[in-house]
């Protein structure tokens, strides 16, 4: 039966966050059993822990934000995907500021931060939401689901009409489990359209974006000199992101996630429309 993990050791690093610019310090130690993951503001006085739960998401443009009392915390999506890739349940995650750094825009770093500080078995069973009927919501052409099955699957299709994401490279099916993750995802960066970058940064975003940390698009091809890291790089991010999304259940999902043209606030809604009909799923060891 798998165990519950947590950190062997504690681990630090600093980076820039991706939205506020600001410079910020990244803790990560280890939490008993049941814990799940925590974010901590240790900037605050007194400290704020916001729990890593899908009911706490305020804010999903172009990041997944969670807020509680007047503390929140940004862009924690591809640090929880990193904590499923590499099998961890229970962590604290101290912060001394609003944002969790961007690093390369992949979750990649944050695996290798989990690597150094290595994952330790714990005394509790992990649980697993197991989906037991279809869960489906829809925005618009968008649409996001979770099918029952006996592991997690994904099958996401992402549409952008740009010559540089050509139709066949646009669409990501695979089984994931935790080696498939850190083979095949975590190192697929986030990405973003120079056209736009004078309209986020006007309203507060993006302001700590580069091309050393996101893969920066024009009309027709990709900026960044190295290019892609897979021809189907930009697909695999959102699958990153809806990895780290669905972990605010707080438990990894058995299902088949499919989705189109998903993103994080579709994923949010999947996410407390499960929560909303506990007759779809159970918890299984």
């Amino acid at each position: 039966m798998p165990q519950q993990h947590t950190l062997a050791s504690e681990v630090s690093a600093t980076g820039v966050a991706l939205h506020s610019g600001v410079r910020v310090q990244i803790t990560l130690k280890s939490a008993p059993p049941g814990t799940g993951i925590i974010f901590r503001r240790v900037d605050l006085n007194p400290p704020q822990d916001i729990p890593a739960k899908a009911e706490l998401v305020k804010e999903t443009r172009l990041a997944t934000t969670l807020v509680l009392g007047g503390a929140k915390v940004a862009t924690v999506e591809h640090l929880l995907a990193a904590c499923v890739g590499c099998g961890i349940d229970n962590a604290i995650v101290e912060l001394d500021n609003l944002e969790v750094p961007i690093m390369d825009g992949s979750s990649a770093p944050f695996v290798f931060l989990i690597e150094q500080a290595g994952a330790v078995a714990q005394d509790a069973p992990r649980r697993y939401i197991e989906v037991l009927t279809p869960v489906r919501v829809e925005m618009g052409d968008k649409f996001a689901e979770l099918l029952p099955n006996p592991h997690f699957e994904v099958d996401f299709t992402i549409d952008f009409s740009h010559p540089a994401i050509p139709d066949d490279q646009c669409h990501v099916k695979m089984k994931l489990d935790d080696a498939d993750f850190l083979s095949h995802i975590s190192r697929a960066r986030t990405f973003g359209f120079a056209y736009e970058v004078e309209t986020l940064r006007s309203i507060g975003l993006a302001q700590g974006g580069s091309m050393e940390n996101a893969i920066v698009l024009d009309e027709y091809k990709v900026l960044n000199r190295e290019g892609l890291r897979f021809a189907d790089e930009l697909a695999r991010h959102k699958v990153l992101d809806a990895v780290g999304d669905l972990f605010l259940l707080g438990h990894r999902v058995r299902a088949k996630y499919h989705a189109f043209k998903s993103g994080h606030e579709l994923n949010n809604r999947l996410c407390l429309a499960l929560q909303a009909q506990p007759e779809a799923w159970r918890f299984t060891t």
